[in-house]
């Protein structure tokens, strides 16, 4: 059984109507865990894990965790080529609805070349020019009936990797149907992002320790402990937006969520690690799982501290075995503290 235990009349949301990228991508696997230089030229090695973009990630661990209960629909575009055709019958397979999902006979499938140091931490590279940034805002006004259908019951989702004026029509929607509008941005885009009021139109903000110091405009200081970093930044994004809510990731230092009146770290769970990339998207997957399933923000920050620390015992940015019997044989392992209400949902 891949799905958590739980009653589709229970699910305190009914569907994710969401958008950002949907690609695939490359591992290069750099010599020497040192970071790379702006002018230095190294050695590797091509590495055969499979790559995907955010929007995939987070949508499949959405679909396969609540199960056909619940309505996953994304809204992105992939080019007219061999990728985006299997991209599109994964997605499918998963349970997603692809109603508005086109294909670009122009603009490739959006391409990541991800790059990993020898100890699993890394970053990636990803293309301007695909199809995925040729989605425009009428693709998402041609999704509105879906977010009338699940008016006041549902998540919408706005992800990196599409253009912003897109995701902002996507939190327009949510706004104007009242969902749980959650975002993510990018740290370059952080200061466009705060300026423009953006913010107002998120009520959950998933970030990483550096996203979240550049949303705040805190200078990232190595100095400083994450946890003082993570108040700081807490601090001033209150007083930007009084009732936002926040998930700020740290790899190996954990996380921690601020629900509005509390902020409140888990640790993260100790695990072999073979790739950290896309932990950062299993882990707002797991949140909005436990979020959908009637999860305090706290308490859906345990599920995806337990999805984000399974996700990296693979080596694709999607870990395809992730289910209910792995998470709960995943949190046996690493004796996490979970609330009754996780534990529920593992259990059944």
């Amino acid at each position: 059984m891949r799905a958590l235990h739980i009653h589709p009349q229970d699910l305190r949301y009914k569907a994710m109507i969401g958008t950002g990228g949907i690609g695939s991508g490359s591992f290069f696997e750099l010599r020497g865990n040192h970071t790379l230089g702006r002018e230095e030229s190294r050695g590797g090695r091509f590495l055969d894990p499979r790559d995907y973009c955010k929007l995939h990630i987070i949508a499949h661990y959405v679909a396969t965790l609540l199960g056909p209960g619940f309505e996953t629909i994304p809204i992105g575009m992939v080019g007219e080529d061999d990728v985006g055709a299997r991209l599109l019958a994964e997605m499918r397979d998963t349970g997603m609805d692809l109603t508005y999902v086109a294909s670009s006979p122009v603009a490739p499938t959006l391409f990541s070349f991800c790059f990993v140091y020898p100890d699993g931490t890394g970053g990636n590279l990803t293309t301007d020019d695909s199809a995925s940034s040729k989605l425009d805002p009428a693709r998402v006004t041609a999704a509105e009936p879906e977010f009338l259908r699940f008016a006041g019951r549902g998540l919408a989702l706005a992800a990196p990797e599409v253009p912003l004026d897109t995701r902002e029509a996507v939190l327009d929607c949510g706004t104007r149907h009242r969902f749980l509008r959650v975002a993510s941005f990018t740290t370059e885009e952080m200061a466009a992002v705060v300026r423009s009021g953006l913010l107002h139109k998120v009520d959950l903000l998933a970030v990483n320790l550096e996203e979240a110091a550049a949303a705040a405009d805190i200078g990232l200081d190595e100095a400083m402990r994450p946890a003082s970093l993570v108040e700081r930044a807490i601090g001033a994004l209150a007083q930007l937006h009084p009732d936002l809510t926040v998930s700020v990731t740290a790899g190996p230092r954990g996380s921690w969520s601020w629900d509005g009146s509390t902020l409140t770290h888990v640790p993260r769970c100790e695990a072999r690690v073979a790739s950290t990339a896309g932990a950062g998207d299993a882990h707002l997957a797991g949140l909005m799982v436990g979020l959908a399933a009637g999860l305090a923000l706290p308490h859906a920050q345990q599920l995806a501290t337990l999805v984000a620390g399974l996700s990296v015992t693979s080596p694709h940015t999607i870990a395809k075995e992730i289910d209910r019997e792995s998470l709960r044989e995943f949190a046996r392992e690493c004796r996490a503290p979970l609330s009754d209400g996780v534990r529920s949902l593992l259990e059944g």
